[in-house]
């Protein structure tokens, strides 16, 4: 039987694994990107711990290739290019850096295109060929696929949908300082500044969350919250899943998905999120395109998705 290594670079951790054909982890590990100044270190460690898991498997020819997905992870050229939150600057060439130590094949794509691929291959979109892969976590990342494809348009770097603007000169990014972008609402970082604008906006109306120092208010505390019944914090949701829900439409007239799927730690607001995000969207569509897409949640778990998506890219 053939592997797949999957590796998620992210800004703090990197999770790696190694996968059957049928997206079976049989091994699995982690190790702190954030240890690494330089990136010629950081594949030479990642080497030392996967050694051992490969032996278990027999050997590196059981292996068929390494996929990664990471933050800026560009396909065509195999680079990870001005990563903001790596502490490798500028383009980094690490297709060619881990092929040079593996001796393997290997692919790269960033990380939000990595999850639409698990999602196609082992997910809530397997059989699909259109659909959409919106990633709630952090940031809001995206994953396009058309036809059965990826979309990476002419560099590599499309489907930033994070990115489009929701609300015209509204709230500044923190990272971008573009202004009213999608990202800058419904991320968890946008319902943690939502929730902080709405408490000074209803200064009056009693909040839990009111307990709970401005610094450290952040999404999950807002979904405990709304969970047991906080007024303010229902509103956060219904404000985010309407901002969202407006951006779906939009997307959704572009390209005509199957299906949208949410995926990332935000999701776990459940229904507090879908309701007011699946109202808006329809509210928001010409007829020709009501009530013809799936909304659905990621059934990948959370911590195996992205090994999944990254080993993903190995059998395209």
């Amino acid at each position: 039987m053939a592997y797949a290594i999957g590796v998620d670079i992210g800004g703090t951790n990197t999770k790696f694994g190694i996968v059957d054909k049928r997206g079976n982890i049989v091994h699995q590990s982690r190790m702190k990107t954030s240890d690494y100044e330089q990136v010629g270190a950081f594949v030479d460690d990642l080497y030392e711990h996967l050694l051992p898991l490969i032996q278990e498997v027999g050997g590196i020819e059981m292996i068929k290739g390494i996929g990664m997905g990471a933050p800026n992870g560009n396909y065509y050229k195999g680079t990870i290019e001005f990563a903001p939150n790596l502490k490798w600057k500028g383009i980094v060439p690490m297709v060619s850096i881990v092929q040079e130590k593996f001796k393997i094949p290997a692919t790269l794509t960033n990380d939000a295109n990595a999850a639409a691929q698990g999602e196609m291959m082992y997910g809530a979109a397997k059989g699909m060929k259109d659909f959409i892969v919106i990633t709630l976590g952090t940031g809001v990342g995206s994953g396009i696929i058309v036809n059965g494809q990826l979309v990476y348009g002419h560099d590599g770097f499309a489907g930033e949908l994070g990115h489009v603007t929701v609300i015209p000169d509204g709230r500044p990014h923190w990272g971008t300082g573009l202004k009213g972008s999608l990202e800058a609402y419904c991320s968890a970082t946008g319902i943690r500044l939502t929730a902080i604008e709405l408490l000074e906006k209803y200064a009056d109306t009693p909040s839990p969350l009111r307990d709970i120092p401005a610094e450290e208010i952040d999404s999950k505390k807002v979904c405990d919250c709304a969970m047991n019944g906080c007024e303010i914090s229902k509103e956060i949701f219904n404000y985010t899943g309407e901002v969202l829900g407006r951006a779906l439409a939009n997307f959704i007239m572009f390209s005509s998905p199957e299906a949208i799927v949410l995926f990332g730690g935000v999701t776990a607001a459940g229904d507090l999120l879908m309701k007011p995000t699946r109202y808006a969207m329809e509210a928001n569509l010409l007829p020709i395109f009501q009530n013809k897409v799936k909304l659905i949640f990621s059934d990948l778990k959370e911590a195996d998705a992205a090994i999944l998506g990254a080993s993903a890219l190995v059998w395209e």
